[in-house]
């Protein structure tokens, strides 16, 4: 689309009980220890999705230095969350499970096992590849899965945020936001079929239409390289009627509440997404009459729309970034080539951020 850069994965969206407590764990086990922004705040914007009321809430941004998609962990600060009406079967609609990189499954797989994590057997996807499975102490499900794509080179044995494994009702309708908009335009596994590799999930022995989808085109734009490469799972159940995960609850409730990306032509892009029947749904330029939406510690605009079966797309078009805080430095992105990527030096300044224990 042009004008428009979608740069990646800026972050997934997870709801938790005690952002302290869940952001330990991702760091420990994920290396999801760079904080970008840890901000309490009143969620005014979301009310298509909160009961129509303003919500008191934490959020913080993480990141992992050897690149992927970021973890943004919220949680709500005067109301309980809520968890799933049901437990939540492959192929119910909305994000499944997040996707976690690594460089060897089999070593990641038995550091978890020595850790007594509630992990599956290694298997291979029908693309070739290594992976395992790892239900955090939440519930949430994330897919350990090896890849050859990174920014950083640290210790840390995973990096972050891959892509997501999506229940969807039409893979062909779904298309047109993850292939039109997002720009997955090659299919890597289209199968239909009953999965041995999805065994070990709660509805796995179902028949499904399973689409893997990535993009031909590197990501552009500012954080580009550190985001880097990333795919959508899209899954169809074809054996019984699938139902929503967040039917009856809020975003913010327990579990993926949306996926998240970071792009540049906000207005060019509200423009694209309402011509193939995907408006925005909440727009903070609108409320904010086209200046910055403050995040406390960064600023930008953002805005939702949702993919045909609800499940909610988040972008955010950065415009400023704490770099190295206890300076005072910040990043404007205003000023930019919008196709450029940072030069690494200052990426790799985002370290100095680093959360340790």
């Amino acid at each position: 689309m042009k004008g428009i850069v979608v740069s990646g994965i800026q972050q997934l969206g997870i709801g938790v009980k005690d952002v302290a407590e869940a952001w330990k764990w991702y760091r420990k086990y994920f290396g999801m220890d760079i904080k970008v922004v840890d901000d309490c705040a009143t969620a005014k914007l979301m009310l298509p999705y909160t009961g129509g009321l303003p919500q008191e809430r934490r959020a913080a941004l993480a990141l992992n230095m050897n690149g992927g998609g970021g973890f943004e962990i919220w949680q709500y600060t005067k109301r309980t969350p809520q968890p799933p009406l049901f437990e939540p079967q492959l192929g119910d609609l909305g994000i499944f499970a997040a996707k976690i990189k690594t460089r060897d499954a089999s070593k990641t797989h038995a550091w978890f096992l020595k850790e007594n994590l509630n992990v599956s057997a290694i298997a291979t996807d029908p693309a070739g590849r290594n992976f395992f499975f790892v239900t955090d102490p939440y519930n949430n499900i994330f897919q350990v899965i090896d890849s050859r794509n990174w920014f950083g080179n640290l210790k840390e044995q995973t990096g972050s945020v891959y892509g997501v494994i999506l229940g969807v009702t039409n893979i062909e309708n779904s298309k047109k936001v993850y292939s039109d908009i997002l720009g997955y335009d090659q299919v890597i596994i289209d199968q239909t079929g009953v999965f041995p590799d999805f065994s070990h999930l709660n509805g796995g022995s179902s028949s499904f239409r399973r689409v893997l989808l990535k993009h031909s085109i590197p990501r552009a734009g500012a954080f580009g390289r550190l985001l880097g490469e990333s795919e959508i799972e899209l899954v169809q159940v074809t054996d019984r009627e699938p139902r929503k995960i967040y039917e009856g609850r809020f975003w913010g409730d327990l579990g993926f509440i949306h996926l998240c990306y970071d792009i540049n032509g906000m207005e060019k892009l509200n423009v694209a997404c309402a011509g193939r029947g995907f408006p925005f749904t909440v727009d903070s330029f609108a409320h904010h009459e086209g200046n910055s939406f403050d995040m406390g510690e960064a600023a930008g605009h953002f805005a939702y729309i949702e993919d045909p079966d609800g499940t909610l797309i988040e972008f955010v078009e950065t415009h400023k970034l704490p770099i190295i805080k206890k300076l005072g430095l910040y990043l404007n992105l205003r000023k930019r080539n919008p196709n450029k990527h940072l030069p690494n030096w200052i990426l790799k300044s985002l370290k100095l951020s680093r959360v340790k224990d």
